[in-house]
């Protein structure tokens, strides 16, 4: 017995390896040892920097109050009072599953009893002629990307910034730069911003506020080369529109890189794919956060998911399985963004809508909520501003509520959940 809880004597002396000292990786080790775990825990990271929280480096970091140090995920002293192993500068050249260890760029090796992929994902550099021959653009993942791009904003020669991208990442770093006085112009290719991930009327909520905030937001402007020069460097697009930036930054989307669950002979497809315990097609090996392929029963599909929520939950499954526990992942997914001093809250996933339902405020012009239905089944919720419409719908998605339309559409109604659930007469 460890405390109240029964341990698997057969996990003695075991070593568990997970690569990627992200969130999920890091909640994952700390969550072993609160299961019971007294093998070894080693987390190998291939930066030097300690675990930090990645959120505020494109929602916060840029602001002129934000603070300089990053926020760590948990004290440096948590990691030794917890007996994990954290080796910062250590980043995995390949994996062998059949003899399972890992080895280092340096050659290094370490063998495992469970090893665990952590590994995120990585910002997509599109084909675009010159993006990736100058110093003056980036890339935006981690804290040395947002480091860089910070010490860029701050010279005083730059005045001009160009976000190639108008996804929620893009949108965001676009707001935290033209809070620091910086000319900012958004570049999309798609007919309005945030297209893959919400509705039209989302879309221009949020064009509508950076254009308020002083940012030129373009939309169907697909860039096809960038020019560098000795000063500035100019964006091309296919409609012969040409835009001068001092800094460039890609905003286009991520991918898993699968070099090493390809070496380690796992089934991939957008990610790493996974059961509901978090287990590759191999018994020994799971995979946790980004970069998992998992099936939702909310949704009842396989999806790969970007969110915090989605890693910490993930950790505490994985963890379970880990030490031969029952568990069974199963979440609704919900995100944030904060562009200016307007919060975003999406609770579900928009995927397959055929209609909305848009619910305004009378006293705010800035509050307001999107429902996404297919056909009568609510799917997700758009809250801006309005975190009792982020709450409600966060309630009626879980417990798969049927919803009056008719009433949630009445904007004289007051959003309550008897309103929303009356029955039809």
């Amino acid at each position: 017995m460890i405390g109240d809880m029964i341990y698997d004597t057969s996990l003695d002396n075991k070593i568990c390896i997970i690569i990627g000292a992200s969130h999920a990786g890091v909640n994952l080790a700390f969550y072993l040892r609160k299961e019971g775990w007294i093998g070894e825990v080693i987390l190998l990271e291939s930066s030097e920097i300690a675990p930090y929280h990645r959120p505020p480096l494109s929602k916060k970091y840029f602001s002129p109050d934000a603070a300089e140090e990053i926020q760590l995920l948990k004290p440096i002293t948590a990691y030794e009072e917890n007996n994990i192993n954290l080796l910062l500068g250590k980043k995995v050249v390949s994996v062998n599953s059949e003899d399972r260890y890992v080895t280092l760029v340096n050659g290094t090796k370490y063998h495992y009893d469970f090893l665990v992929f952590s590994i995120g994902a990585s910002p997509i550099v599109p084909p675009i002629k010159g993006i990736t021959e100058h110093r003056r653009v980036y890339s935006l993942r981690n804290y040395e990307h947002a480091f860089n791009i910070k010490k860029a904003i701050n010279n005083i020669k730059t005045k001009s910034v160009v976000v190639i991208g108008g996804g929620y990442i893009g949108l965001e770093v676009a707001a935290s730069i033209r809070s620091l006085g910086k000319s900012v112009t958004i570049l999309e290719k798609e007919t309005h911003i945030l297209k893959r991930v919400a509705s039209a009327e989302t879309a221009a909520f949020f064009h509508d506020l950076h254009e308020r905030g002083g940012i030129n937001v373009l939309t169907k402007k697909t860039v096809k080369a960038i020019e560098h020069k000795e000063t500035l460097s100019q964006v091309l697009c296919t409609d012969g529109s040409c835009y001068d930036a001092n800094i460039i930054i890609l905003g286009v989307g991520v991918k898993v890189e699968n070099d090493l669950p390809m070496q380690a002979n796992l089934d991939f497809d957008d990610g790493i794919i996974v059961d509901n315990q978090m287990r590759t097609n191999n018994q020994n090996i799971f995979a946790i956060g980004d970069c998992t392929y998992h099936y939702n029963s909310y949704y009842n599909r396989d999806l790969r998911l970007e969110s915090v929520q989605n890693a910490i939950e993930q950790a505490k499954t994985a963890a379970k399985a880990i030490c031969n526990k029952t568990c069974s992942y199963n979440i609704l997914p919900w995100f944030w963004s904060d562009q200016f001093q307007t919060k975003l809250q999406i609770v579900g996933l928009s995927k397959g809508y055929n209609n909305i339902i848009v619910r305004k405020s009378h006293s705010d012009k800035l509050r307001m909520s999107i429902w996404y239905f297919r056909d009568d089944e609510l799917l997700a919720v758009d809250a801006i501003n309005d975190p009792k419409a982020y709450v409600i719908a966060t309630k009626l998605l879980k417990e798969r509520t049927p919803i009056n339309k008719d009433s949630l559409s009445n904007n004289s109604k007051k959003l309550h959940m008897d309103t929303v659930t009356e029955v039809i007469r």
